[in-house]
Parts: C-alpha cells; structure tokens; sequence
C-alpha cells in the first residue's frame, strides 16, 4: 500500500531549526518505509510539540520554555516577591486565614453587612481569583451563586453605599510578576511607579506608595482601607489563633507593631504571591508532559506565540507584562450589572487617571492571562463575555469606545488575518490550556473564626452549604 502524506514545514522551521525539520520529515518518511507503524496523528503531535519549543525560543529571545515556567507554589526562593517583605511559610499562612477573613469586614456601612465579605469576596477560587462578575461585590453584596455569579446588591443598602470599583476587578493570581498593580498600575513604590511621586495624592490610597513596599502589598494595605476591613489588637484577642500567627510570621516587628492592617497586608500580599495556577495544563507541557495539551490546543498555542502576535505583549511565566496600551474597549458603566459608575469617570482614562499624562490616556495595563474562562468577562470594562469574542474584536482591530481616537490605540492594534477556525483553536488554548482546575488547594480548610467565606452573609451560607 502506498502512503501519500502531505506535510507543510513553516519557513520559519527551515531557516532557525534545519537540523529539527529534517528529523520531523524524516519520521513521516520512516513512517512510509516501515508499513505506518507509527500513527499520523501521533507523528503530528511530535512536529507540533518542536514547533511550539520554536516559537517559545524565538517569543523569548532564545531562553525557550523555561522562560514560561510558574514556580511551585512553596518555591520561594524562585517567588518574585519584595524584598521587604520576603515571603515566609508562617506569613502565607497567616495571609491565606486573613485572605478569606470574614470576621474583619467590620467597617461596613451597614449593620446587616458587619462581618460578610473578605478579600476573597471579590477575588475567589471559584471564579480565578476574580469575581465572575462584571463588578465585584463587597460589602453591600448578598449571596454567591455556585462560582461566584449569584452575589447581588443587598436590599439593606443604598446604591451609593454598596462598596465596588468603576472599572472590572482584576485577578489576582500571578501577581508576584507585577511590579504595580491594578488596571492603571497606581500601586506599587517601584517598577513604572518611579519618578511619580507627585502623583502620590495625601490622604488617599495611592498614598501608600510612601511605605515604599511594591504593588501587592501596597494594594493589599491600602486594599483593606478601601474596601472597610480592619485588622487590629481586637481580632487577636477575641482568636488567638492570629495572634499566634502574627507572633510569628513578624517575629521580628516590635510586639506593638505586630497586629495592623500593614502587617496584614503584608501577610496577604506574600500569600497572593504563591497564586500561581502552575496545574495548567500548559505549564504541565512546559515542564515535559507533552500528552497535556491536545493537539488543537498545541496549534492554538502555536497561533499564540506566532500569527496572532500575542506574545508581543503577554509573556513571561505569567504572560503578562507591565506595558500600558490602548485597545479601544468599552468601559464599565455601559454594562447593565454596573452601578455606581458614570459615562465621565476618571478609571476610564485607563494609565493617565493616575498619571495625568495624556499621552497615558486610554491605555490599561496587559492582564495575566491564567484561569479567564472561570470569569467570563472580559477587558477593563467588562465590555465581552468570552475570550473568542475578545480574539474576534483583536483580529478585526475596531475600537468599539468612540472615546478612543486613532492616534491613542496601540501600534499592534491591527488586523491579524486569523481564520475562524484559527480563532477557535487560540481561544481553546487560552480558556482550556491556561487553566488550572485545582485553585480551590490555595482556600484554608476553615478559619479561626469558625465564619464561612468568601461571604458570610445568609444567602451566601445557603448557597455554598456552610453553616
């Protein structure tokens, strides 16, 4: 029986990898002579697998895989992290209790709110440690659905004292690789943050830039202001539990300046800095299970890293990075769920809210790009719903913001060329490989408090089982 294959080698292969090329055509040919012992599904896999380590040696200037790699969670020494306030097993657990803490939610506007929402509220396993909503709910929110999707506004409180932000609440896993966080990067003393210390406005959030910590743990201080959680001396006495773990994890603070909302979030900050989804099954590739990524998930990859350019601006282990561009989405009062939010609020300005450059107008920082299908809203403004629609709008490159003028948008903001079915295969990469099914390991088993989280409100206790 004669075998007729036909095979493309990209000329990419030809020029940088010959020796590879030669080999992958030389199995086909092997394949042929020998009676087709070997599957042609199976040789396939093989060339993509060398055509993707090509494309990662090329996205990364020839460091290759490794360059993609998330460390193990109790890895710290391979942890990105600040290096005032290195990160310890007693200060990640500490912060993992603190994280999820209903307790401390005792700065509510409202009595029925007293002690329902935590960090976690807005942040959660469930949802990618993002809120599986357009708008996260503090306090002011009910309720949590079975991923976070039911939580609503409470009928005890008035809009405007329902605590949420204008623009939609970023993740936080992999935030040990941003140097300043939030979409217009205002937290964080270090990194793009240098030289702007004129914008650091007194007696506000940013403020607390001056503590001189980097952005996880500037925003999990000022965090913790700004959606009315206080840790102090009351929560140690009435649970000794954390007055154990703050004994420890800050062993070497003054024993009066061991319980704060500062010490706290730089507890909860190191915890964060282990939320790394490295169970994806990309990150299992990475690290040589070449059996985890199916075979349209391995071309999606390869369309990530290559045709579809997205690697430009999403790389690292992370696939982020703290570049700040304009793509034209849509803001967030125009998403029925928003409240709270006007067509003229300054979050739309993206970079130039915090800077007042106006060259930084419209142009928000790059997102990880780890666990988005379990919070399927996406961009700034929560303006799509799945992660096709945002790989359709980037390859037609139309500003859907009016606002946004041709002169703003990004210089890779422009039509890709992408078929459907290469659409398809790259949004089943990033909703499919870049997902790790096992974040619920970083909840704790139970809390000093005995309280449920995220939420601890009734109909949240409902729907979640917890007593």
């Amino acid at each position: 029986m004669m075998y007729v294959l036909y095979i493309r080698i990209p000329m990419f292969l030809i020029m940088r990898s010959f020796t590879r090329a030669t080999a992958i055509l030389l199995l086909f040919i092997g394949a042929i002579s020998t009676g087709c012992q070997t599957e042609p599904e199976e040789i396939e896999l093989t060339y993509l697998d060398s055509a993707l380590n090509d494309l990662l040696a090329v996205s990364s200037n020839g460091i290759g895989a490794s360059h993609y790699r998330l460390p193990q969670s109790d890895d710290f020494a391979n942890i990105p992290q600040d290096p005032n306030n290195p990160i310890s097993p007693s200060k990640v657990e500490l912060g993992r209790m603190l994280f999820h803490e209903t307790v401390i939610g005792n700065e509510a506007k409202n009595a029925s709110g007293m002690g329902t929402y935590s960090c976690a509220s807005c942040h959660h396993a469930a949802g990618g440690f993002q809120a599986c909503l357009p708008q996260g709910l503090g306090d002011g929110g009910v309720g949590f659905g079975t991923t976070g999707e039911g939580r609503f506004h409470s009928a005890d409180y008035a809009l405007e004292d329902i605590d949420v932000q204008p623009v939609r609440t970023p993740s936080a896993l992999n935030i040990a690789y941003q140097s300043n966080v939030l979409w217009n990067g205002q937290f964080g003393a270090n990194g793009v943050n240098v030289g702007t210390e004129s914008k650091w406005t007194p007696e506000t959030p940013i403020a607390k830039n001056f503590l001189g910590f980097d952005g996880a743990e500037i925003q999990a201080i000022a965090g913790l202001d700004v959606h009315r959680m206080l840790v102090d001396t009351s929560l140690t006495n009435q649970y000794p539990v954390y007055e154990e773990l703050f004994n420890e994890a800050f062993a070497d603070f003054p024993e009066e300046e061991r319980v704060s909302n500062i010490t706290a979030g730089l507890a909860i900050a190191a915890y964060e800095r282990t939320l790394l989804p490295n169970q994806a099954p990309f990150q299992r590739w990475l690290n040589g299970d070449h059996s985890a990524m199916s075979q349209d998930q391995k071309v999606g990859a390869i369309l990530f890293f290559g045709k579809g350019k997205c690697s430009s601006c999403h790389d690292g282990p992370a696939l982020s990075s703290m570049e700040f561009h304009a793509l034209g989405m849509n803001d967030l009062h125009l998403s029925p769920e928003a409240i709270n939010v006007e067509a003229d609020n300054e979050a739309r300005l993206g970079r130039a809210s915090f800077t007042k450059n106006p060259m930084d107008r419209f142009k928000f920082k790059v997102p990880q790009l780890y666990n988005l299908k379990d919070s399927p809203f996406y961009g700034h403004g929560a303006s799509f719903t799945s992660v096709k629609d945002v790989i359709d709008y980037k390859n037609n490159a139309e500003a859907e913001n009016p606002n946004v003028s041709s002169t703003q948008l990004a210089d890779d903001f422009e039509p890709l060329f992408l078929t459907d079915e290469e659409v398809a295969k790259m949004a089943d990469f990033i909703d499919n490989a870049l997902r790790d099914g096992h974040l619920d390991r970083f909840n704790p088993e139970s809390l000093p408090s005995g309280q449920c989280f995220p939420n601890n409100d009734e109909v949240s206790k409902e729907d979640m089982g917890c007593e």
